[in-house]
């Protein structure tokens, strides 16, 4: 049978489809999790070059990944939102924002414990490092803008602009050791190229980037709930859910 998909584009059939999918992906992020951090800091080699110390990539690549897919999404759904001035749309990329912002300082977290017993310092304002900074700020930015307006619909245009300006950005993080002469590794991890580290690493570093995905989902989609029924509290089917509750 053929699933009407469309019917989940209004914020009252996707709370219905957000609460039943949410305890999905929890229980697979946390399951995913566990199996990642095992396999990566008790079960991969130590790393001849970096010692013990590299085991840090194995939460901090993963982040600056989802650091960059989930600004990607966010401006994608705020655009659909700008266009075709669909709520929902508006109401997810603000549901991503915060955990977009949540990876990209994680990254730049993990990546200066990393730094320093590598390069000696905690921080340098290297290309990555800096367009990565810049991608916190760009995540602030947009949460900042929409919080300072208090009609949602202008928040979401306001915010949907700043997003898709800061999408140039993306592709300055990803090559920017390859235009510029950077302290930061090239890519380990590559689609045109074969695995430059160990099995076990490489698994261990997939299955924490599947986990952050998960988990991304699974906190958007709670998110999302709490948003919908912010802005919907005076239509009549929130009244009878809560008046049910």
């Amino acid at each position: 049978m053929a699933i009407n998909w469309f019917k989940y584009s209004s914020p009252a059939s996707f709370y219905s489809l957000a609460g039943k999918m949410t305890p999905l992906f929890s229980i697979t992020a946390f399951a995913l999790f566990v199996a990642g951090l095992y396999i990566g800091f008790f079960v991969a080699p130590t790393d001849f070059q970096q010692s013990e110390a590299y085991r840090i990539i194995f939460i901090h690549v993963p982040a600056a990944w989802m650091s960059m897919f989930l600004y990607l999404i966010m401006a994608s759904w705020a655009a659909i939102g700008l266009a075709f001035n669909t709520r929902l749309s508006s109401m997810i990329a603000t549901a991503i924002a915060p955990t977009g912002a949540m990876f990209t300082f994680l990254a730049l977290w993990t990546g200066a414990l990393w730094g320093k017993p590598m390069w000696g310092t905690w921080w340098v304002w290297d290309a990555r490092l800096t367009s990565e900074l810049i991608l916190l700020f760009l995540y602030i930015g947009f949460m900042a803008l929409q919080a300072a307006i208090d009609d949602p619909r202008r928040a979401d245009k306001a915010g949907a602009v700043i997003a898709l300006v800061g999408v140039v950005n993306i592709p300055i993080i990803y090559f920017s050791v390859k235009w510029w002469n950077t302290l930061h590794q090239g890519a380990t991890v590559s689609l045109t190229q074969s695995p430059k580290m160990a099995a076990t690493m490489l698994t261990s570093m997939l299955i924490m980037g599947l986990a952050c995905w998960m988990y991304s989902i699974a906190v958007v989609l709670m998110r999302t709930r709490t948003i919908i029924l912010e802005r919907e509290r005076h239509t009549m089917w929130v009244s009878e859910l809560q008046g049910t509750a």
